[in-house]
């Protein structure tokens, strides 16, 4: 697959750490861009897959009703609280 050009502006100080993460790892900083990129990228889609498989499941009622989640929450604050 070819590969595509994709211009940035940054300001000096961030190119300068990559270049000098660049030089340690004796890679490009091309190659430090686009894994850094493809991180974060990578990160992005699971988050996003995440939320849409949650609403899919809220909206198959699948979901604990608030009222539930703040008593269960309140049981466990009370045992807490009486716990010497």
């Amino acid at each position: 697959m070819p590969n595509t050009t994709i211009t940035i502006r940054t300001d000096p100080e961030l190119a300068g750490k990559l270049a000098a993460i660049a030089s340690a790892m004796d890679r490009s900083r091309n190659w430090v861009i686009e894994e850094a990129l493809r991180q974060y990228v990578d990160t992005q889609m699971w988050q996003i897959e995440g939320i849409k498989a949650a609403i899919a499941s809220l909206d198959k009622g699948e979901g604990i009703p608030h009222e539930q989640v703040m008593a269960d929450a309140q049981a466990l604050l009370d045992e807490h609280d009486s716990t010497p």
